[in-house]
């Protein structure tokens, strides 16, 4: 049996004896593993939407997120995260810190978001509150193509029905 895996051994160091063939089992190892831990957490790539400091500018940040079992909690997962703001600390969120998402229900193609009265505010110089709104908007129909509509709510009230009708920025 010792010489049978002396055997194996010995034709595998040859194989790998050479660089480029080393090269290829590494990226082969790094892309299996890749390939599964992508299967078994079932991250999704994201868009955000944020702007700058200084200019006001708008700048994306993608974000790789939790996929759910269902699409209303995709949408939840990512408004929740929008409303956490930008990791880089050059940029400003589109919400106050102490907003909160109260509800939100996927319906028919609907979205129906339900927010804190802290979203009525604008968080220090970062646009203004309707553009802010359609900023998530935009940012809700282009991560999530089977959405069709959304409609906020602050405090159960409706909120830029008529602004938003048209699509968002």
């Amino acid at each position: 049996m010792s010489a049978f895996l002396y055997t194996i051994i010995r034709a595998i160091a040859y194989f790998l004896s050479s660089t480029v063939r080393r090269r290829l089992v590494l990226i082969g190892v790094l892309a299996i593993f890749t390939l599964s831990e992508f299967l078994i957490f079932g991250l999704a790539r994201r868009t955000f939407v944020f702007y700058t400091i200084d200019t006001g500018v708008i700048v994306v940040e993608d974000r790789m997120l939790k996929s759910s079992n269902s699409r209303e909690g995709d949408i939840i997962r990512y408004t929740e995260e929008t409303l956490l703001g930008p990791v880089s600390p050059e940029l400003l969120p589109l919400f106050p810190k102490e907003t909160r998402l109260k509800s939100l229900l996927y319906r028919n193609g609907v979205v129906y978001a339900d927010f804190s009265e802290d979203a009525l505010f604008t968080p220090s110089e970062s646009g203004n509150t309707l553009h802010n709104f359609k900023t998530l908007h935009t940012g809700i129909l282009r991560n999530f193509s089977y959405v069709k509509e959304v409609r906020f709510f602050i405090e159960g009230n409706a909120v830029y029905v008529e602004e938003l009708k048209d699509g968002g920025v």
